[in-house]
């Protein structure tokens, strides 16, 4: 049964990362904006306000985090709150924004864009390499999320959220996505596909906004199991904690009524549910 570790009541809670340096799981609400931290040893709780609103961020090799805000890619660091700009990759789209994120084994960073009204088909896949030189790999959209990658890097899943549908990838010797096909489709009673994780059998976990759950979806796209959550909008999910045994979840509260807030009092909260599977650990920006 999920517990939920951080009543947190974020708006937009989101980009879910266990950090294996600090032995602790980061998040991300979009829409405060801010970055926080999550200690199980300790149940310790850490909030670094952001100047913008932030999709995700991801361990630098070098130290630090890269992150997407809605401006375009940053380096960051969060204890003296410097901010080092890499760039914006949509100068002409000032109504979108970035949304989820990762880092893939190669060490290259992805992160998809958005339209923060949701209603056009304005958003893309954007990998970001070493060399700080970001490229244009799938879309338009009107929200992306994910992406995830299986454990040896070969395979990418990458969503059209609005559209119900995940869509599987092979990577190239480019490192640069390649045979787009659908992997999974939701229906209306779904709600709509979020943020996502792989397993370390290469199994994909997919956190449903506007249905109440989490489901691991087998490499073939069949499901294996589902997880339900006492509160409908949930946005991402990953594995952290001692082995990589502890399913994360981020849900949200934006956009809820009176009515919905009161039924759902832990919305925005962080959770926790021991799933007796093991995740793959982050991969860090090389860059």
């Amino acid at each position: 049964m999920p517990e939920c570790v951080w009543p947190a009541g974020a708006l937009l809670g989101e980009g879910a990362l266990w950090d294996a340096q600090d032995a602790a799981l980061l998040w991300v609400d979009i829409k405060a904006p801010a970055v926080h931290r999550f200690t199980p040893s300790s149940g310790a709780r850490k909030t670094w306000k952001m100047p913008e609103p932030i999709g995700c961020i991801a361990r630098r090799a070098a130290g630090g985090f890269v992150a997407a805000l809605k401006s375009g890619f940053a380096l960051i660091d969060l204890d003296s709150g410097r901010i080092e700009r890499l760039g914006a990759p949509e100068p002409d789209l000032p109504a979108n924004r970035f949304n989820d994120g990762v880092c893939d084994p190669r060490g290259m960073f992805w992160a998809g864009s958005m339209d923060d009204d949701e209603r056009k088909p304005t958003g893309w896949l954007y990998r970001l390499d070493a060399a700080r030189r970001w490229v244009r790999t799938d879309g338009p959209y009107i929200c992306t999320n994910g992406p995830a990658f299986s454990s040896d890097g070969s395979r990418m899943y990458h969503t059209d959220t609005m559209g119900r549908v995940i869509y599987a990838f092979e990577i190239d010797a480019q490192g640069l996505p390649a045979g787009k096909r659908p992997h999974v489709r939701f229906e209306a009673d779904d709600g709509f596909p979020d943020g996502m994780t792989v397993d370390a059998e290469d199994h994909l976990w997919v956190a449903h906004w506007g249905g109440w759950r989490v489901t691991r979806f087998r490499p073939d796209g069949s499901i294996e199991r589902v997880i339900r959550l006492p509160v409908s909008q949930v946005t991402k999910c990953a594995f952290g904690g001692a082995g990589l045994a502890t399913l994360y979840v981020t849900t949200a509260s934006i956009g809820l009524d009176a009515v919905a807030r009161k039924q759902q009092p832990l919305a925005g909260g962080l959770f926790a549910c021991a799933v007796g599977i093991r995740g793959l650990p982050a991969h860090r920006f090389a860059g």
